[in-house]
């Protein structure tokens, strides 16, 4: 095999940022930041769904926008095209 090909393949750490989960498994996955989780360094990488907390796993309705994108875009691009705004009134 050529040296130098494949990228890193390590344990990382992902936080599912909604329920405060957190669970380690192996990724390519390029991260900022760090972790000290169960007594070891891990790079960490932030998610806002995972099985822990998705809907189809856990059988409740949650609504997850927290960061506004909704909001945003009807702010950006108002009701062109928006088929909502023409049900709503």
């Amino acid at each position: 095999m050529k040296a130098n090909t494949h990228p890193d393949y390590r344990e990382v750490v992902f936080h599912d940022l909604s329920c405060d989960f957190k669970f380690i498994t192996r990724s390519t996955i390029a991260t900022r930041e760090t972790i000290n989780f169960e007594g070891k360094d891990y790079p960490l990488v932030k998610i806002e769904v995972s099985a822990e907390s998705h809907p189809f796993f856990t059988g409740k309705h949650k609504i997850v926008d927290t960061a506004g994108r909704v909001e945003k875009f009807r702010q950006k691009f108002g009701s062109v095209g928006s088929k909502t705004s023409v049900a709503n009134g």
